[in-house]
């Protein structure tokens, strides 16, 4: 088909998208288990069930079914079992399941009520030892009354600093522990317990004797939440003991197959989150101290390539058999590729070499395959399999071919540039289907939130449906950011819309004086920190149309306690809280300089945003309004901050929507 003959990309699309919600290869390599999300058109709902996958012929097959969700599916040692978690019997409880692959029925393996987390096999196959945080006491009692279920809550009495957060609400009393179940009699036990403490990731040792995790136990968590350090409890006494390392957020440990290393990922130091994450290793044992094995390459161990189609995650290093090699990923000028590197970091070395995003990866026990889930910018919801010792490299899963096959998505063109200070920089330019270089075209700047992340070679369904509409679409990564070194991300610590505001400017400018683009047609968009900078553009400049600010930042000094992350944004402004010192969060704050403003501006919000709580979309719109200038309020009920991402998909389109129709207006 050619692509005159091919449709161009909608709104509703979304109900058609299919994704990919995790995956993981066999231990002998020979198939490879994935979760597949799908949206319910007539009730909204989203379900998943587990689909499998051979290696060999590339054959799928389901092999979980109903209208529920089915998710995080994990082999067992001898690949004989799945685990999963899943909602089948009730839909808001999850439990742990598993599958035998000779045949039959998956059966529950525990009966608790509360919320699981992340999961694995021990060694042997007897064992599973995972996240669990416990219902609350008094909400277990009112739901067995049906008069006080009814009736609802009465008053939340909140002791805690950090006492809610986004996409969940409020927090309950309960903390994350570890827990233990056995595969064949399904007695599960609590292995730690706190009132105080989280106890997360945790990750067996090679003898199944041991579980490492990450916890925080300073004296209020909630106020040095960067206190992060590694723990092992011994499984069977349920003894806990600290594992020294240098200060700084840590996430994924895993022990080496000789039980001699622990790797993680972490940052070096505390109060400095423009640092980059990067691998690590300590000795198991105590003895042997903690060392950087990355921090010379000054890149971003991470996945953080922002999109509105997939998750991001925290992925975790996986050791090479021989002990001899670590398996990564980095973020870095806008793909997330998969490394390797020697376990004294002498050697460092790209696995997957082709531009896009690797979301997750796993590897069989002989080290010959590697699966990755993989997308790009025109191609959503892949899983290729890497022939470690061939070097060659396949698709084996492309759940979104069918849907692509006859939608022109338009072209791509990526540049490099000068920013204002001479800085090197980076961004896409995406032309509209049928694209006529002699027409020239209303074009629209997209900013990433963040501003800690990065955009990149990944599929926005957002940018496609403006470019659907005859625009020119143009994205880049101003300093600030990651995936560009340190420096790049330090350059506005403290200091938001200043260098960030510079490139932005600069990046308009040379997309500007493209033929094809219509300089007095121009608008600009963004969400969260994106919405900051939109904020920030309109009271600084009327070089843009029109504009749409979603779940935005507005005033620093009002979301100060009042964000999901609380006072921990002060962090990113001196790190002084407003009664100490108001001029740096003031500065850096829009809403003193939207006195200035004329541009006509949509402002988006979601009710339930708790990372920037709707009073930031309202302070826009009311000064806005106040202003004289032409502006509307568009709120989601219900929805979280993640709207774009993961809301509701009929609220996802009537957003999709609201944002053309003021461009249209504006700029058409």
């Amino acid at each position: 088909m050619t692509n005159s003959q091919k449709r161009r990309i909608t709104a509703e699309d979304l109900y058609k998208l299919q994704m990919i919600t995790t995956s993981e290869i066999s231990p002998d390599g020979k198939f490879i288990v994935y979760g597949l999300q799908r949206v319910e058109s007539e009730t909204e709902k989203k379900y998943a069930n587990l689909w499998l996958i051979s290696t060999e012929d590339g054959a799928p097959r389901q092999i979980t079914f109903g209208d529920h969700v089915d998710q995080s599916p994990k082999w067992s040692p001898d690949g004989t079992e799945i685990a999963f978690l899943s909602n089948r019997k009730e839909e808001k409880q999850f439990q742990l399941y598993v599958l035998p692959m000779q045949g039959g029925e998956a059966g529950s393996i525990t009966d608790l009520k509360g919320e699981f987390g992340e999961f694995s096999w021990s060694p042997d196959g007897k064992k599973l030892v995972f996240e669990f945080r416990k219902k609350d006491e008094e909400t277990l009692k009112r739901e067995q009354d049906e008069k006080k279920k009814s009736l609802g809550i009465t008053a939340r009495h909140i002791d805690r600093v950090f006492y809610k957060l986004d996409a969940y609400g409020y927090l309950p009393r309960e903390r994350w522990h570890i827990w233990t179940v056995n595969r064949s009699t399904k007695e599960a036990r609590q292995i730690t317990d706190s009132k105080f403490f989280d106890d997360l990731e945790p990750s067996w040792s090679p003898d199944g004797k041991q579980v490492v995790f990450c916890s925080n136990h300073s004296d209020d968590p909630d106020l040095n939440f960067e206190a992060i350090d590694l723990f092992i409890a011994d499984v069977e006494k349920a003894k806990v003991s600290k594992l020294e390392t240098p200060p700084g957020v840590k996430q994924t440990p895993r022990f080496s197959p000789d039980g001699k290393w622990i790797a993680y990922v972490g940052q070096d130091g505390q109060h400095n989150g423009w640092k980059n994450q990067n691998l690590w290793v300590v000795g198991a044992d105590g003895k042997l101290p903690a060392s950087n094995l990355t921090g010379k390459y000054d890149f971003q161990v991470s996945g953080w390539t922002i999109n509105d189609y997939a998750q991001t995650r925290n992925v975790a290093p996986v050791w090479s058999k021989d002990n001899e090699k670590i398996f990564f990923i980095i973020a870095r000028h806008g793909n997330t590729n998969l490394l390797s590197i020697s376990a004294d970091g002498s050697a460092c070395q790209e696995i997957l070499v082709n531009n896009g995003v690797v979301l997750n990866f796993s590897i069989d026990h002989a080290n010959a395959h590697i699966a990755i889930e993989h997308l790009d910018m025109f191609t959503p919801g892949q899983i290729l399999l890497h022939n470690i010792h061939e070097q060659k490299l396949k698709t084996l899963v492309n759940i979104n071919r069918d849907l692509f096959k006859n939608i022109d998505l338009g072209t791509v063109e990526e540049i490099w540039f000068k920013g204002a200070d001479g800085n090197d920089l980076q961004g896409w330019i995406l032309k509209p289907p049928d694209f006529n270089e002699n027409k020239p075209y209303p074009a629209i700047l997209e900013i990433h939130g963040g501003p800690l992340v990065q955009y990149g070679d990944i599929f926005m369904h957002e940018f496609f449906y403006l470019a659907a509409q005859d625009y020119v679409v143009f994205f880049c990564n101003p300093r600030g950011g990651q995936g560009y070194g340190e420096e790049h991300a330090k350059a506005i610590h403290g200091a938001w819309g200043t260098v960030d505001f510079d490139d932005l400017i600069s990046w308009t400018d040379n997309v500007s004086q493209k033929p094809y683009v219509d300089s007095n047609r121009l608008g600009v968009t963004g969400g969260s920190y994106g919405g900051y900078m939109t904020n920030w553009i309109i009271g600084h400049t009327q070089r843009f149309k029109a504009a749409v600010t979603q779940r935005s930042v507005s005033n620093l000094t009002s979301m100060w306690g009042s964000s999901d992350f609380n006072w921990a944004f002060q962090e990113e402004f001196d790190n002084k809280a407003p009664y100490e010192s108001i001029e740096v969060l003031w500065e850096c704050s829009p809403m003193k300089h939207i006195g200035s403003a004329k541009t006509p501006t949509l402002v988006i919000h979601s009710e339930q945003d708790l990372r920037c709580p709707i009073e930031q979309g309202e302070q826009v719109y009311v000064a806005l309004k106040k202003l004289g200038v032409d502006t509307e309020f568009v709120v989601f009920p219900e929805e979280p901050h993640g709207l774009s991402r993961n809301g509701r998909t009929d609220r996802r389109i009537e957003r999709l929507k609201s944002i053309l129709g003021w461009f249209d207006r504006y700029l058409k």
